[in-house]
């Protein structure tokens, strides 16, 4: 029986599953129940589960029957802070939402540790199981590598695979070589000056108006610094200064998302950045302090393996159903930090409803977001046939 054969009778578990997580989210790091009903799943394989300790992740390796190397697959476990707006009669109540399909996610790694585990007997290696919370933040990757997640086999991964669900046309797995998602960074801009009375700014030092010149010059350092064909997106997204109305405030600040897409941009924009702020302070008779945060570096695709994929992919679903992005997405991945030390792939996989608006679907961290999971069985089918024949190859 092939996967994806396998793979459509596991479909209704799956599907329970998913919508059991789906109603009870949990955000950030600490996911108890979400990480117990993630054991209990996997109840009954031929498993080695290891918890978390600095995080609520759970590993599990599946050891084949027959010696080789070891492949890592991963899903998120996370959700979001918002409150959900779907109507669907398993819809979270909790304030907290999967508005970002890790319910699918997770469900799908589940499968796929079903059907492997179905063929051990045959299976030339190890299965590493990567069970991840913090993907929205603070991060949980690079916790679970702390913890010796590349090393639980024995030995490093010699390929990883993940996917993430995404309205679109259903069924549609699309990837990318090389760039596949942006680096996330995080600016905090604090100008120190000098308060005073609002009726005499001229016996203060005030900080706001260099905030506001800065907040308007990064979005020119932006356009004539950095290439169009190596775009930066940055977001002022927070802004803060004095709480009274009649008072010149001593320090104004603002906080600023910033997306990159190459390690020149990633060592290039907060220089820049530093020298803008600087500068405008210095005009104004203040002092500007800068905070540069790399949150999730680069997601970076080898290219072979991202070969692989898209052959394996188009051999399991058919050609029609695989498609190569030209653009890379301007979101971020932890799953990155795992990139960085094993070569792999990261891919997508469009689900939304057939019978949506695709014109105006909703999009990942929507509160009306919907993901069909009629999907969960070619996902896991998917994860499976990868590790599948990666490990065969080698």
């Amino acid at each position: 029986m092939s996967f994806l054969d396998h793979a459509t009778s596991l479909q209704p578990e799956l599907v329970a599953l998913r919508r059991s997580l789906h109603a009870h989210p949990e955000v950030g790091n600490d996911l108890p129940w979400t990480q117990q009903r993630i054991v209990e799943a996997l109840d009954g394989l031929d498993l080695e589960v290891t918890l978390g300790h600095s995080v609520s992740s759970v590993v599990a390796v599946l050891r084949g029957a027959r010696p080789g190397p070891t492949v890592l697959l991963r899903g998120d476990m996370d959700g979001l802070p918002v409150t959900e707006q779907t109507g669907l009669e398993y819809a979270s109540t909790t304030g907290a939402m999967h508005a970002c399909g890790h319910d699918l996610h997770m469900a799908g790694l589940v499968g796929a540790a079903h059907l492997l585990s179905a063929r051990r007997d045959e299976l030339a290696g190890s299965v590493v199981f990567m069970f991840q919370p913090g993907e929205e933040g603070p991060g949980g990757a690079k916790p679970m590598i702390e913890e010796g997640l590349l090393e639980v086999t024995g030995e490093k991964p010699v390929a990883a695979y993940g996917i993430h669900v995404f309205p679109g046309e259903r069924g549609l797995f699309t990837y990318r070589p090389g760039t596949a998602m942006a680096g996330a960074n995080y600016l905090h801009v604090t100008f120190h000056g000098e308060g005073g009375h609002g009726s005499q700014p001229h016996t203060a030092k005030d900080p706001v108006p260099a905030l506001l010149e800065f907040g308007t010059a990064l979005q020119t350092m932006v356009t004539r610094r950095f290439s169009v064909f190596d775009p930066v997106v940055a977001s002022i997204t927070q802004l803060s200064a004095g709480e009274a109305i009649n008072v010149i405030p001593g320090r104004a600040s603002l906080g600023a998302s910033v997306r990159t897409l190459s390690a020149a941009s990633d060592e290039a924009f907060p220089a820049a950045v530093r020298e803008l702020a600087h500068g405008i302070a210095a005009a104004h008779g203040v002092r500007a302090e800068v905070e540069w945060t790399v949150l999730y570096p680069l997601t970076l695709n080898d290219d072979a393996e991202t070969a692989f994929v898209a052959n394996t992919l188009a051999e399991l679903v058919g050609e029609e159903h695989v498609r190569q992005d030209a653009d890379p997405l301007m979101g971020s991945e932890d799953f990155s930090f795992v990139l960085d030390q094993v070569p792999g792939c990261f891919f997508f996989l469009e689900c939304s409803p057939p019978d949506l608006d695709q014109e105006n679907p909703g999009w990942n961290h929507s509160p009306t977001v919907l993901f069909d999971d009629a999907v969960l069985g070619t996902q896991a089918a998917a994860l499976a046939e990868l590790a599948w024949r990666r490990l065969q190859r080698d």
